[in-house]
């Protein structure tokens, strides 16, 4: 993504409403991050018919509606499914971030970014449409992440890390400075990765090795 594209979102307390699109486990830290964040929930809709008329916290979730107006996040962390609700769907996507991370000024979020609580996103970062920034995790400067990948919890991307669309890094896992992680690449928890990965590979351990599939 051109840094020119896209600068960071704001919420706006309180009269901002947001729908959010998902109502698993992932929901409820997004609708956290949106309530911290000053916002409010418009609706939270699911096209799981065992998930309809629950309540995640303190909000009753709903069939997706046929039509698509209004502010929304995508509340789902599995990447490929993220984007095909991108793709199918025509909301305005919102940027969200827990006012407890650190995002410096110089930071290009894309559209339906969500940062979450204690991240911390360093000078020249990119992040592509529909990143995850998950809780705890560190992105270091000149970094680019892709569209639709997800950084885990506690994961740390070192200096100048370029990070393909799709990618996924699992809980606690680090990339060392100026390494180039391919598109839809999965990163396992606690790896460390110490060269580059191709597309769609799948690496583990430390230092990480790549699978054979």
């Amino acid at each position: 993504m051109d840094k020119s594209q896209t600068s960071q979102t704001n919420l706006s307390p309180p009269t901002d409403r947001i729908v959010v699109l998902g109502a698993g486990g992932h929901a409820k830290v997004v609708i956290s991050t949106i309530v911290a964040a000053g916002g409010a929930i418009a609706g939270i809709y699911d096209d799981d018919e065992g998930k309809c008329g629950r309540s995640l916290l303190g909000h009753t979730v709903s069939a997706s509606p046929s039509e698509c107006c209004g502010d929304a996040v995508i509340a789902i962390g599995d990447n490929a499914q993220r984007e095909r609700v991108a793709r199918a769907m025509t909301y305005q996507w919102r940027t969200v971030v827990h006012p407890s991370a650190h995002v410096d000024p110089s930071a290009v979020l894309g559209a339906g970014v969500v940062i979450f609580a204690a991240a911390i996103i360093q000078p020249d970062v990119v992040l592509g449409d529909h990143v995850i920034v998950n809780s705890g995790a560190t992105i270091d400067h000149d970094c680019s992440v892709g569209d639709f990948a997800h950084i885990a919890p506690g994961v740390h991307l070192a200096g100048g890390v370029q990070v393909g669309r799709g990618a996924f890094f699992g809980i606690g896992s680090v990339v060392l400075p100026g390494l180039k992680i391919g598109a839809w690449a999965t990163v396992g928890a606690g790896a460390v990765v110490i060269r580059d990965l191709p597309e769609r590979a799948v690496a583990y351990g430390v230092p990480a090795k790549q699978k054979n599939l």
